[in-house]
Formats: structure tokens, C-alpha cells, sequence
């Protein structure tokens, strides 16, 4: 069995750390570079990083910050918001990523994640994906719809057929991300998680919600996660990154302890 992942997530917008609640409300918390600095000192397997104005303001990523914090950090680093190009994704890849993360380019242009798959290898492709619960229906019938450009525009695509058709084109992994529990502290979503976890053959990371460690454990156990994204409850200082591990580590979950 595979170690399970607990991956921080810094949002990023203007050069800061920023944090909200369901994509709203958000407020600058640190600098991406030192807060990436301490989460790697700290044990995380991976870090994630998005820019998350880049797509709906139709502007490139910040490649300084990206550069800044690869020449901090010694372990994966995905990075997300505003790629669209094969160019885009290789500008990231040479500036210190080691994953590239397409969300809105993707659903708009899935031959991207092929293009991108083809030229880099499926391991550095992620589909990020975010989701909001809405009313089934034909057109949704899992009851959970795309919703793109950080939130903004809902695109009337299924999550899970969605998330099946990225498979199909090459992506090697999915981050889903819960808009309805973004932020909330309250648990990550546990309907669509385990649905596409049991559905794909690729890793799914889980993201948006964690508020204790509970929660992380329930979803990388009944929500069939194989990572757990997590901010608020780290980035303020709820717990640490050794605290979470050293748990589900008691709990019979299997980690990749830094000692």
C-alpha cells in the first residue's frame, strides 16, 4: 500500500499567501516562499502552490514566486492557475515544479492535458477540479457540476464524468476541490470524494475542508483519498504537519513519517 500524502496548499494573489472561505473573504497570511520553507522543515510530502487570480484575471502565473520557493523546498511542488500553453507548462517545470496543475484551461481545452501528458509524462499533469453540489439532473447526474475561473463560472459538466474523461486523456492525478467546503474547517466533502477515488485508476487528492485530524483521517479512509490537502488548520498553526502524521500514523494509517 501506498503512504498516504498530507500536501499543504498556499493560494497565492499578489505575491501573498491568502486565505478564504468558499472562494470569498479572502485575507493575505504570510509569504508563499517562507511558509513553503517551513511546511517542507516540517515533513510535508508535497507542497501545492496556485495562483488563484491568474485565470480569471487572464494573466500568466507568477514564475518569480514559483522559482522563489523550488530553491527553498526538496520535495514535490505543484503549481497551479493561469496555464493554458504547453509553453506555460514547460515555463513551470523549468522554473522548479515538478507537477503542473490545469483547472479552468483544462475544461476549456481538455486537449491540453493530452498535449501536456505527451510532452512531460502523465506524472507531472494534474487535473485540479473545482466542484459545487448542485441539484441531479440529467446533465449532472452525480449532483456535483464544474464550476471555473476560481468559482466564478459554472460550466454545466458532471464531476465525475469529467474527472473520468481527464483520466481517459492523460491526466496522472486529480486534486478535488470542494467550493462548498473550501475553507470551512468543517470536514471535506465525503459524497463526490470517495465517488471519484473508487471511480478513476489515478491518485485523487482531497482539499477543502480539513479542521482537525479526523477529518483528514475519514477521508483518506472512507473518502478513499490518497492524499489530504490541507491549510487552514496549518497555516494557522492548529496543528502541525508532525502532529497530523504522528496521528494517523497511531491510527494505523500509513505515512511517511520524516524520522
Amino acid at each position: 500500500m501506498l503512504s498516504k500524502r498530507i500536501i499543504p496548499c498556499l493560494d497565492v494573489r499578489d505575491g501573498k499567501t491568502t486565505k478564504g472561505i468558499r472562494f470569498k473573504e479572502n485575507v493575505d497570511i504570510g509569504d508563499p516562499v517562507d511558509m513553503a520553507r517551513f511546511y517542507y522543515e516540517q515533513g510535508a510530502d508535497e507542497i501545492v502552490f496556485y495562483d488563484i487570480t491568474a485565470s480569471s484575471d487572464r494573466r500568466d502565473i507568477m514564475i518569480d514566486v514559483v522559482r522563489r520557493v523550488a530553491e527553498e523546498i526538496f520535495i514535490p511542488f505543484s503549481v497551479g492557475g493561469g496555464i493554458r500553453t504547453i509553453e506555460d507548462m514547460r515555463a513551470v517545470l523549468l522554473a522548479g515544479a515538478e507537477k503542473v496543475s490545469v483547472n479552468s484551461a483544462a475544461v476549456l481545452n481538455p486537449g491540453l492535458i493530452s498535449e501536456g501528458a505527451r510532452a512531460f509524462g502523465n506524472q507531472c499533469i494534474v487535473l485540479g477540479m473545482d466542484v459545487k453540489q448542485v441539484e441531479v439532473s440529467s446533465q449532472i447526474p452525480s449532483g456535483y457540476e464544474v464550476v471555473i475561473d476560481g468559482g466564478r463560472t459554472y460550466m454545466g459538466m458532471d464531476a465525475l464524468q469529467w474527472a473520468k474523461e481527464a483520466e481517459a486523456l492523460g491526466a496522472g492525478e486529480i486534486c478535488l476541490n470542494s467550493i462548498d467546503t473550501d475553507g470551512t474547517q468543517k470536514g471535506y466533502e465525503m459524497t463526490i470524494t470517495p465517488l471519484i477515488s473508487g471511480s478513476v485508476g489515478i491518485p485523487v487528492i482531497a482539499s477543502g475542508g480539513a479542521g482537525n485530524i479526523d477529518h483528514i483521517y475519514d477521508v483518506l479512509t472512507q473518502g478513499k483519498a490518497d492524499a489530504a490537502l490541507v491549510a487552514s488548520i496549518v497555516h494557522y498553526e492548529t496543528y502541525g504537519i508532525a502532529n497530523i502524521k504522528e496521528e494517523l500514523d497511531r491510527r494505523g494509517v500509513k505515512v511517511r513519517m520524516k524520522w
